[in-house]
């Protein structure tokens, strides 16, 4: 079956434009989820609509409201919402570019992928999307999404390009309330070199497939355990250990985290004990032996 598109219409960079399809980069449906139970019954609650005069309602008598003053409401139809035409209800006007690593992630939210709509589509996408992968840079763009202009950036993805939607600038949250009590300071430069000689011990290269949700994979367990009517296996905590100074800290750190040898490193060792002993056999053999005596 194929997949599902969340909006459809026009990639536009100045008289260039390109239909295209756009689907969501992400999906929770393998998340294990619960449902309202009884707990006696174990039927499934439903959550039905309820007005405070008439009771039970049927989901075809709501319609929207916005509150403008407190329990005051404007109805809103759906032909007013219809009305609200803008350009970014059909086309991605490409406003501007910039560099690939110059949007702050604090501002990013969901991802998209971008698609050509229609093979007539596929030759001008592939040009845009060979422009952007050769310079670097990300598109910035406007278009409505669940009744909502989202600002978005586009760049190149494989054969496709990769759209993520931007937050709001009143959304992100400031960090003055959160960080404006912790002191600049200037570490102890032991400390500091000992942190740093830990990132470098460390350090990797990231793949997703290294950190799956351990915390999913346990409940899924358990869920087999119940499913078979056995007890739930469950995992203690690991203790903590006593508390030590900061200092302490870092240098058992760095002797606990060494980075494992290279392969033929295993061998160098043992070669070098060899030749040490083979060095001390051939001295002491040497001194054993008598001293010829000159003739005259």
């Amino acid at each position: 079956m194929a997949p599902r598109a969340s909006w459809k219409g026009y990639l536009k960079l100045s008289l260039v434009s390109c239909p295209v399809r756009l689907y969501p980069a992400t999906s929770s449906s393998e998340r294990i989820s619960f449902n309202q139970l009884h707990k006696d019954t174990h039927n499934r609650i439903n959550m039905k609509p309820v007005d405070p005069e008439l009771g039970l309602v049927e989901r075809s008598d709501l319609v929207k409201g916005y509150e403008y003053e407190d329990k005051k409401y404007i109805i809103i139809e759906d032909a007013d919402l219809e009305s609200v035409r803008i350009e970014s209800n059909h086309t991605m006007n490409i406003e501007a570019f910039v560099d690939e690593g110059s949007v702050d992630v604090i501002y990013q939210d969901a991802p998209y992928y971008l698609a050509p709509d229609g093979a007539m589509a596929e030759e001008t996408f592939v040009v845009l999307r060979e422009a952007l992968k050769k310079s670097g840079k990300l598109a910035i763009a406007r278009l409505v999404l669940s009744s909502r202009e989202r600002v978005v950036t586009i760049g190149s993805r494989e054969t496709g390009m990769f759209v993520c939607t931007l937050r709001n600038p009143s959304e992100v949250r400031g960090t003055a309330e959160y960080f404006g009590n912790i002191p600049v300071g200037h570490p102890d430069p032991e400390m500091l070199q000992l942190a740093e000689a830990l990132i470098q011990q460390k350090m990797t290269v990231f793949d997703p497939k290294n950190y799956e949700d351990r915390y999913e994979i346990a409940l899924m367990k358990m869920i087999r355990e119940k499913l078979k009517g056995h007890k739930p296996i469950i995992a203690a905590a690991p203790e903590r250990g006593n508390v030590i100074n900061l200092m302490d800290a870092l240098k058992a750190s760095l002797s606990q985290s060494k980075p494992p040898a290279k392969s033929k490193s295993k061998a160098e060792p043992a070669a070098k004990e060899t030749a040490k002993a083979a060095t001390a056999a051939a001295a002491k053999r040497t001194a054993a032996k008598p001293t010829a005596k000159k003739k005259a």
